[in-house]
């Protein structure tokens, strides 16, 4: 093989190398920004009571901020379930209670991201959900359960619950798998 031949196919494969950290780091970057932009949106949300985009094409707006202490978690919980929402962190089902109100609100996140911290989670662990009226109310964990999606019921209760649902298993490689990890938090009775 000519010299000139393999100089190039080194040159090559290092610029090839270098575009693919680029982009990994890019997405890095990326995410880094957008969790900023999600903090002001939330931010600025509490503060006014009116939601907030992150950016002016944002397809959702924040709605609560997930903490668990224990595990150092503290997750901007934007509006809806979608995959454009599950990228950038949890989501609030529409259809289910408002955080801090009476009902089953029930937040989704992906198992790889967002909720990966589900699999620790422990019975009487204490989840803090802070409302879009600055309000924080204050869960334990009750149970947790891998379900069929098919079998996957969730209970509209009278008493604020807090339900939190990812993909199961969590080192699953395939994406979209027919199970779920179903966590259950009741709220803490006031003090």
């Amino acid at each position: 093989m000519d010299k000139m031949v393999i100089k190039v196919t080194v040159y090559l494969l290092l610029a090839a190398g270098g575009l693919l950290i680029c982009d990994g780091m890019w997405l890095r970057v990326k995410a880094m920004i957008a969790q900023k932009l999600l903090q002001n949106a939330w931010e600025e949300t509490v503060r006014t009571g009116i939601a907030v985009k992150p950016w002016p094409w944002a397809d959702s707006w924040p709605v609560a901020r997930l903490r668990v202490d224990r595990l150092g978690i503290d997750h901007i919980v934007l509006e809806g379930d979608s995959g454009e929402v599950l990228a950038f962190g949890p989501g609030h089902l529409t259809n289910s209670a408002v955080p801090g109100s009476s009902g089953n609100c029930i937040l989704a996140g992906h198992r790889d991201t967002s909720f990966t911290f589900l699999k620790d989670l422990q019975p009487g662990d204490v989840l803090s959900l802070e409302a879009r009226n600055g309000k924080n109310y204050t869960f334990n964990v009750s149970s947790a359960h891998v379900k069929k999606n098919n079998d996957l019921y969730i209970e509209q209760s009278d008493n604020p619950w807090l339900t939190l649902i990812t993909c199961y298993p969590f080192n699953a490689i395939q994406p979209g798998t027919d199970q779920r990890y179903v966590v259950f938090a009741s709220m803490a009775p006031s003090i």
